[in-house]
């Protein structure tokens, strides 16, 4: 029985992952989760699944659930220092990490530390630390799976081949809630609008990236770091079906494909379950209802993020962490109505311009690279 930690266990993976959980209980056990303020919910998992530990972002928010539940024996842990122990608590054998944004970097890093298999689904953390992590990951023998369903189906396609024979990693993208919505009515957008996708169901944070293409943009800069293959073999498809979650095409001209529902327990439940397939009780696909699967090309000029953050790929250092920063404090904006939409690229652009890049950089010169392009960006949307 494989022993688990979920981070971020209220969030929609966090939720999506014990469903999976709940339907293999032979074969998983929880002995961990954390959320940052959603103690509610982490109240109703705790009672099912009974974790050994658990840990709050929110200080006081962990007071009230230490309150909540009264004389379970449960070790309850608090703010960024309680979600680091639990993602290296003793027992677990792998840590689910589904926290949104640069915030799951030092727990990834804790968790790899301890020596503890890792399920991702948070690419910022990648962006921002890839060379460290991957570092780390080889020095304590530790797997990192993927569980976006892009970078699965990557992993997935690649398992038994030489990374050396890749020609290209073909990453698709559905287009997100825009791709038929004119640049010039951008601006005039509500938050509803920008973050109603029109296949996955995410989280805001998500939402807004998937709606600004900056999402695909960071998960092109991911699969560089995963996966040890240059930026400029990661080419972008707009795939509006969502079936295929990417191709890998190798040098001899073959093309390797995943296919699969548009539902994230899949990813989840193989990424548990690596290296062994489990049954589902997930419909398949039906290839005779599916009609055509259809591709184009993005548009970079519509939506600039996405080649913004090909440059900062090739800028390489901190350039991804900056990207990174800003565009996590311009998204929390936009979602506070203080800017517009288009002002994301805009300003976005601007920060990075103004950043000198450090090669090799060390967790501290990244951390403070992270802090610098939060002040510069709210400096700049004053």
């Amino acid at each position: 029985m494989k022993k688990i930690v979920i981070l971020g266990s209220t969030g929609s993976i966090g939720i999506q992952a014990l469903n999976v959980i709940a339907s293999l209980k032979k074969d998983f056990k929880v002995v961990g989760l954390t959320a940052n303020t959603n103690i509610e919910l982490l109240e109703k998992q705790i009672k099912v699944f009974k974790p050994e530990v658990v840990a709050v972002n929110d200080f006081e928010k962990a007071k009230a659930l230490k309150k909540r539940l009264g004389s379970l024996k449960i070790k309850i842990l608090s703010g960024n220092g309680g979600i680091c122990h639990a993602a290296k608590y003793k027992k677990a054998d792998m840590v689910l990490v589904a926290i949104v944004g640069s915030s799951a970097l030092l727990p990834v890093i804790e968790a790899i530390k301890s020596r503890k298999d890792i399920a991702i689904a948070n690419k910022e953390a990648i962006v921002m630390a890839g060379e460290i992590i991957n570092s780390l990951a080889r020095r304590n023998k530790v797997k990192i799976i993927p569980i976006d369903s892009e970078q699965s189906a990557i992993f997935q396609c690649i398992q038994g081949e030489n990374i050396n024979s890749v020609k290209n990693i073909l990453l698709t993208g559905s287009g997100g809630p825009l791709k038929n919505v004119a640049k010039n009515k951008f601006n005039s957008l509500t938050v509803g609008q920008v973050t109603k996708h029109p296949r996955w169901n995410m989280g805001k944070k998500i939402s807004v990236d998937s709606a600004t293409l900056m999402n695909k943009g960071l998960e092109v800069i991911e699969a560089s770091r995963l996966f040890g293959v240059p930026v400029d073999k990661i080419k972008v498809l707009i795939h509006p079906e969502a079936i295929v979650h990417s191709m890998v095409e190798f040098v001899d001209g073959s093309v390797i494909a995943q296919l699969g529902v548009t539902d994230m327990r899949l990813p989840i439940q193989y990424a548990l379950a690596y290296p062994k397939r489990q049954n589902t009780r997930l419909r398949g696909l039906d290839f005779v209802k599916l009609g055509k699967l259809t591709f184009e090309k993005p548009d970079c000029k519509k939506f600039p993020c996405l080649r913004l953050a090909y440059e900062a790929a090739k800028k390489g250092g901190t350039a991804p962490c900056v990207l990174n920063a800003a565009n996590e404090e311009l998204v929390s904006l936009f979602l506070k109505g203080k800017i517009k939409l288009n002002d994301i690229p805009k300003k976005l652009e601007k920060i990075l311009k103004k950043h000198k890049p450090i090669k090799s950089a060390a967790l501290r010169q990244i951390m403070q690279a992270d802090l610098w392009a939060r002040e510069e960006t709210k400096k700049l949307c004053q």
